[in-house]
């Protein structure tokens, strides 16, 4: 590509982020930013960049949804013999990065994930539409196929196999939760002078602290 890209920005401008603002508790303030994008950003408020560590040592990153915010921390579902899966087997140190453009503002958490409660992943199950649940018992999500025509016939069979039946929760699909230890919140402001409000866990405590942009 020859195309200029220099050209190609925008001013940050939403609104500051003061340390009053932003108060003690670092999940108070994400449900309230997440709420915030819920009204302002119709497409996709909740998706997010998830960083796992690879079996080679490189990170990988992909776009997953948020479908859970708890008291247990951030909540995911996936196929759990997927290249994330097998990475967070062997390494369950996480990120996960949201950005709302339309807001200027961007979340990062890292911390530990652990898997959710088998009944916590069936209960999540039973709620999504018919066509994901078969989905999930078709994709051996992360292999590599034949052909995309392999994988059509492959979600046919399934939806014969369950023909008015209920679509049982395949045993390696299930959630994910990352437990939180560190999160920084981003508000874009002009002349690149962004606000970066951090908060660690440390004994039970958010410290808060914030970054020169």
């Amino acid at each position: 590509m020859n195309r200029d890209l220099h050209s190609i920005r925008r001013d940050y401008q939403f609104d500051d982020l003061l340390e009053e603002q932003a108060g003690n508790n670092p999940l108070a303030l994400f449900d309230t930013w997440l709420e915030k994008a819920i009204e302002s950003c119709p497409d996709d408020p909740t998706a997010m960049v998830l960083s796992t560590i690879g079996l080679d040592g490189w990170p990988h990153s992909r776009v997953v949804l948020l479908k859970q915010r708890n008291d247990a921390g951030f909540s995911f579902f996936t196929n759990y013999d997927s290249e994330k899966g097998q990475q967070l087997a062997q390494n369950n140190k996480a990120s996960m990065t949201f950005f709302w453009p339309a807001l200027s503002r961007q979340v990062r958490v890292e911390g530990i994930i652990e898997k959710v409660s088998r009944k916590t992943s069936e209960t999540y199950f039973a709620t999504r539409p018919r066509g994901s649940q078969l989905a999930a018992r078709t994709s051996k999500q992360s292999t590599v196929i034949a052909s995309r025509d392999a994988l059509q016939k492959a979600f046919n069979a399934e939806e014969q196999a369950f023909n008015d039946l209920e679509v049982p929760c395949p045993e390696n699909w299930g959630g994910y939760v990352l437990k939180p230890s560190f999160i920084e919140f981003w508000q874009g402001r002009p002349s690149r002078l962004h606000d970066r409000i951090c908060y660690t866990l440390k004994d039970n405590d958010w410290l808060r602290t914030r970054k020169a942009p």
